[in-house]
């Protein structure tokens, strides 16, 4: 039993001393394990992906079950705590821990339900990307989510999610049957097109600000388990070239097939001849979910652009295209990543993204231009508070590095890039990828547009008292 008290931010910005009675109840009765800082396991516990993020919760909520869950919503919501929800912990903005409040984790709560003849899939919100490919694919199937198989299904879905098969069919949030959830009163609901619809509608898209979300389901699809995939590198000089033909092909090429153009280096991994390791370089990466036997020619015209320096195209297992990327995304790396849907990859646009790429401050950071269109922009109003769906291209700024002492030079680069390119851009922003969120209600307004106020309106309904703070808050109107 802890006798001492606990000093806990307030949901105010304030501090509540909390007697060691009342946190040693709610630990008795979690299923899980509450740890105080100085506890095994609360530093391995608190420690997310992004090495940039170094903070202290007062407490750690390891929960097991949707009731912990309530327990600690409760727990904070009777004592004006501060809390953040962590899942799988990948979030590049680090909105999964907080200096000084509750973490109330759901790591451990990963149980995947796959329905095969209907189709469907619950997934509970502590699961990652990986557990969820692992177990579709031993029926054939596949959820449109991302491509970094750490990444967490719960902060991926409500920000959106893009990944190979968005343009076949749609965002991750698209794609949503159902949720389980925490209210910001303690109480277990569930949420649908025909429950709760408006509490649905802004799960998906509208972030954590409205409820803890246990557990998902969704819709699956008929891929793989073979699929073609297209990976030619072109030296960085031909940029301009390439990133031409990308522009060209896409926008003619079946939804079937999800791209991205990388500039970026090119690594140092075995499949990369030695003489060209580090080198500058411009990646088409393209998935082809289609009937395998065309999958072949469809990713062809992307491997002909002239001579590329090296082609690791061929045909691959989905889930090892899922994790194709995750070597170059390593735990504890340092990460700052920004964003911007683009209105036009114009020659002007090329020429600028060429020249921010030429002057990345780490080899590791990237430049990516998804290719989007398809089902995303087909997708109608009821798709959730997002507007950029008819926005051809999102910009992914990625500065990736290790070294604390180039810290600064990789933001910098990152936010230049940013405010050049919105030039060429309504300002809209993919919110998985924020920058630490410096932009604040600015972002909101423009990710959101005229669905900011419904999104607030829906925050006065289920949390009036602000008890999900997320992030990307979203103020209620109350």
């Amino acid at each position: 039993m802890k006798t001492m008290t606990c000093e806990i931010e307030t949901r105010g910005g304030g501090t509540v001393r909390v007697a060691g009675a009342h946190v040693d109840r709610l630990a008795r009765q979690l299923a899980g394990v509450l740890l105080w800082p100085g506890e095994a396991g609360y530093e391995w516990t608190r420690k997310i992906w992004n090495g940039m993020i170094d903070r202290r919760p007062a407490l750690i909520a390891r929960c097991e079950t949707e009731e912990d869950v309530a327990l600690c919503v409760n727990f904070a919501r009777e004592h004006e705590a501060r809390f953040s929800i962590r899942g799988g912990g990948h979030n590049v903005a680090g909105s999964a821990i907080r200096d000084n409040a509750m973490m109330i984790d759901l790591s451990l709560m990963k149980s995947i339900e796959v329905d095969p003849s209907n189709r469907r899939v619950r997934v509970q919100a502590g699961a990652t990307l990986g557990d969820l490919d692992r177990e579709t694919q031993l029926h054939g199937l596949a959820v449109p989510v991302g491509l970094v198989s750490a990444t967490g299904i719960a902060g991926l879905t409500l920000h959106g999610g893009v990944g190979w098969l968005t343009r076949q069919y749609g965002l991750t949030a698209d794609n949503l049957e159902a949720v389980e959830l925490v209210t910001a009163e303690g109480k277990s609901m569930r949420a649908s097109a025909d429950e709760n619809a408006d509490l649905f509608w802004a799960l998906q898209g509208g972030g954590g600000n409205f409820a803890a979300v246990t557990a998902f389901e969704f819709r699956a699809y008929p891929v793989g388990p073979k699929v073609w995939f297209a990976a030619p590198f072109y030296p960085a000089e031909r940029s301009a070239e390439v990133l031409g033909f990308f522009r060209d092909f896409m926008k003619s090429t079946s939804d079937q097939l999800g791209a991205v153009a990388v500039c970026w280096s090119a690594p140092s991994v075995p499949e990369i001849p030695e003489e060209q390791r580090g080198k500058p370089v411009v990646i088409l990466l393209a998935c082809y979910t289609g009937d395998f036997e065309r999958g072949e020619a469809a990713i062809e015209p992307l491997r002909r652009i002239g001579n590329p320096l090296m082609d690791l195209s061929g045909a691959m297992d989905f889930v090892d295209v899922q994790r194709f990327l995750d070597a170059d995304y390593p735990d504890g790396g340092l990460y700052y990543w920004k964003s911007l849907y683009l209105e036009t990859l114009s020659d002007e646009a090329i020429c600028a993204l060429s020249s921010s790429a030429a002057v990345r401050p780490s080899a590791e950071s990237s430049i990516d231009i998804w290719a989007l269109g398809g089902a995303l922009s087909r997708h109608g109003d009821n798709g959730g508070p997002l507007v950029s769906r008819q926005s051809p291209y999102l910009l992914g700024i990625e500065a990736n590095w290790h070294d604390p002492e180039d810290s600064q030079a990789n933001i910098a680069w990152t936010r230049e890039v940013h405010r050049d390119m919105r030039r060429f851009s309504r300002g809209t922003t993919y919110l998985n990828f924020p920058g630490f969120a410096e932009e604040g209600a600015e972002m909101l307004r423009l990710a959101y547009g005229d669905n900011y106020v419904r999104l607030q309106e829906i925050k006065a309904k289920y949390d009036p008292d602000n008890v999900f703070q997320d992030q990307l808050p979203i103020e209620s109107t109350v």
